[in-house]
């Protein structure tokens, strides 16, 4: 991740420009789509995965706004796509408040697409970066947007995978959620290697290795641990495509490689 206020570099692939190209979007170059194309030659499953955790945003916004959820804070939210966090939230409460946050300079040139919601609601971007979540919280555009003192649905969906350090994606977690008042939730999509073969396994490994992906998988356990204290809401820790689906489990996404965790928590 790029720290904020960077001016756009085409030569090096950034994360929402990639999954940009996989969803079939326009917004990419051409260091995304090798990135992408890349990745997907040695994880053919990526594509799919794109789009399961695409899809469960909009249930998981959904059932946050079902929860009485009326303000929504969605970290790395990436470019516009169908279903964006407000949509999917003023559809089921017009009032409802979203404050999308990312790093990329492109995202911000699109920044008015997504500000088109509901005049009863507001929306709002920041360009701000994970790894700096005090920055986030102290920001004018959070500030005017949010009210704090209310519950606040916490969107990170397919962001914590690109902090690498251990430490610095728990103390995002931590500090953003203790932000958060009594009734506030957080989302959580994540990459990891739980379900891989040993070659698939060794396979990531020497890609992460060669900076051919900069998605830092991790483990159950790893996430879980960043919600403790916290409510998990039913299933729990599943696979993205798990999670409240509606669908038929056999045209879901299945891999021996790459996976994609999904998990919902309350803050009691």
């Amino acid at each position: 991740m790029g720290k904020a206020g960077d001016t756009i570099d085409t030569s090096v692939p950034h994360p929402a420009r990639r999954y940009n190209y996989w969803l079939g979007g326009k917004d990419h170059f051409a260091a995304d789509r090798a990135s992408g194309d890349a990745i997907a030659e040695a994880f053919p499953i990526v594509v799919e995965l794109a789009w399961a955790n695409r899809r469960f945003l909009g249930r998981v916004v959904d059932f946050l706004a079902g929860e009485g959820v009326r303000q929504f804070l969605d970290v790395g939210t990436g470019l516009p796509a169908p279903d964006n966090t407000h949509e999917v939230a003023q559809r089921v409460a017009p009032e409802s408040r979203v404050v999308y946050v990312d790093n990329d300079p492109i995202v911000m040139v699109h920044a008015r697409a997504l500000l088109t919601g509901d005049p009863r609601g507001r929306t709002a971007y920041l360009e701000a970066d994970l790894r700096e979540p005090a920055a986030i919280l102290s920001h004018p555009a959070l500030r005017d947007t949010l009210d704090l003192g209310e519950p606040v649905g916490l969107l990170m969906i397919a962001t914590l995978h690109f902090v690498h350090d251990d430490a610095q994606a728990a103390d995002a977690v931590r500090t953003l959620v203790g932000a958060l008042p009594s009734g506030s939730y957080v989302a959580i999509t994540h990459g990891t290697m739980d379900y891989s073969s040993p070659e698939g396994l060794a396979a990531y490994r020497k890609m992460f290795a060669a900076g051919g992906t900069d998605v830092r998988a991790r483990d159950r356990a790893q996430i879980l641990g960043w919600l403790d204290g916290l409510e998990i809401a039913e299933p729990g820790l599943v696979l993205v495509s798990d999670w409240r689906a509606e669908d038929d489990p056999a045209d879901r996404p299945v891999s021996d490689d790459l996976g994609i965790y999904a998990v919902v928590a309350r803050k009691p």
